[in-house]
Formats: C-alpha cells, structure tokens, sequence
C-alpha cells in the first residue's frame, strides 16, 4: 500500500476526524537525498478531529507522530501537521475570510 493511503488509513482509524487531507509534498523536496527513493517521503497533513479537544498543539502533534510511528521510522522523512478541533477550524476559517 502506498505510504499516502497507510497514513489516511491510520489516521481516520485513529481520530475519526471530521475533515482529514494527506497531501505529499516529496516534489518540493526532489532534490534531497530521501526524495530519491520510490514512494512519498515528505507529507503534510491537515485534520480536523474533536479527538483533540482540551490538548495542546504539542500534545496533538506528539499523539499523531506516534500513530504514525512505523511509517516516521521507515517510509517518511518529514511531516507538516494542521491539528484542529472542528470549533478551531472553523473560527480559523471565519478569521482567515475576513482578512
């Protein structure tokens, strides 16, 4: 399976988000030595979960790195994360339309 499909896979399976994007940056990256290889290696992800309620960015961060573990100690090399409630994204959304 590819690594883009494992990480949604165990993300919905882990925090049942609202709204979960995976998106695999590893062409920003090309010419790194990790973006040689076959598969995805630079991945940025963005969910909505009220699994994250009453946690902190750290600890949402911490909680994601380590349901993605396996994949952080073999297939990816690096991991941008967006880890909001649903009430967060949706008054981040409100904010961002006004400006």
């Amino acid at each position: 399976m590819p690594t883009i499909e494992r990480v949604n896979e165990l993300l919905n399976r882990e925090f049942r988000p609202v709204f979960l994007e995976v998106k695999d940056d590893s062409h920003l990256h090309a010419n790194h030595l990790e973006a040689a290889s076959a598969g995805g290696t630079h991945f940025s992800v963005l969910i909505v979960s009220d699994h994250f309620r009453h946690t902190s960015f750290l600890e949402r961060h911490r909680q994601i790195y380590a349901c993605l573990q396996s994949e952080l100690e073999s297939e990816i090399h690096a991991l941008a994360i967006c880890a909001y409630t649903a009430q967060e994204y949706i008054e981040r959304n409100l904010k961002e339309g006004q400006e």
